[in-house]
């Protein structure tokens, strides 16, 4: 097998008794690497270290899958203003999930004749999202449509998700403990006497029974 020191530095081709000789001589422990190459290629490294960095790894990797994730959103050139800031909230959302959007504005009809105001409903598009992405090239004709890619900026200059989050749930009651004062701000309590009757009781003084 091809063995990888410590250091990074290539050890050659040993047998797996030298290979385990070496690791244990350097306090660390021999892993398989690279199971399909010829000849198989081990590390000498710390077995928390490397499933630690291989962690790491393998969540940056998940990221960059997830930010290749495409949306759509399609435009029209008289599309209403509502509908317009409808379709902004949803690219809003996906940006702020990591994931391009493609925007699409397709032309029918006579609509070719005046191109300018897709450009324009574009323009406004990219406007209203700039503080979530940006467009990865100037916006282009394709067709009878323009197309336009937007990616969302990193986490660090990124606006704050719009979106209303969850209020957290409330915490238990911390329950007094004996001996504690009632709070001055809460309500008033009655007190009570050894014999359970309540003090200056307006009812004292009626004869109860015969």
């Amino acid at each position: 097998m091809r063995v990888i020191g410590v250091d990074g530095s290539q050890l050659g081709v040993l047998s797996l008794q030298d290979a385990l000789n070496m690791a244990r001589n350097n306090g660390v422990d021999l892993v398989e690497i690279a199971a399909t190459a010829n000849p198989p290629v081990c590390r000498l490294v710390d077995y928390g270290k490397f499933r630690y960095e291989q962690s790491k790894k393998d969540k940056e990797s998940k990221k960059r899958q997830h930010a290749t994730k495409v949306k759509e959103i399609q435009l029209s050139p008289g599309i209403d203003p509502h509908d317009f800031g409808v379709k902004v909230t949803h690219a809003i959302e996906f940006l702020c999930e990591d994931m391009k959007v493609k925007v699409t504005l397709k032309f029918r009809g006579r609509e070719m004749a005046h191109k300018e105001f897709g450009f324009k409903r574009i323009e406004e598009f990219v406007r209203q999202t700039a503080a979530w992405g940006h467009p990865d090239a100037q916006p282009k004709l394709v067709g009878k449509g323009i197309v336009l890619m937007i990616s969302p900026l990193p986490r660090n200059k990124r606006a704050k998700d719009p979106r209303p989050h969850p209020p957290e749930a409330p915490g238990p009651e911390k329950s007094a403990a004996p001996g504690d004062k009632p709070s001055s701000n809460g309500p008033a309590q009655p007190s009570s006497n050894a014999g359970g009757n309540f003090s200056n009781n307006p009812f004292s003084n009626l004869n109860v029974g015969s």
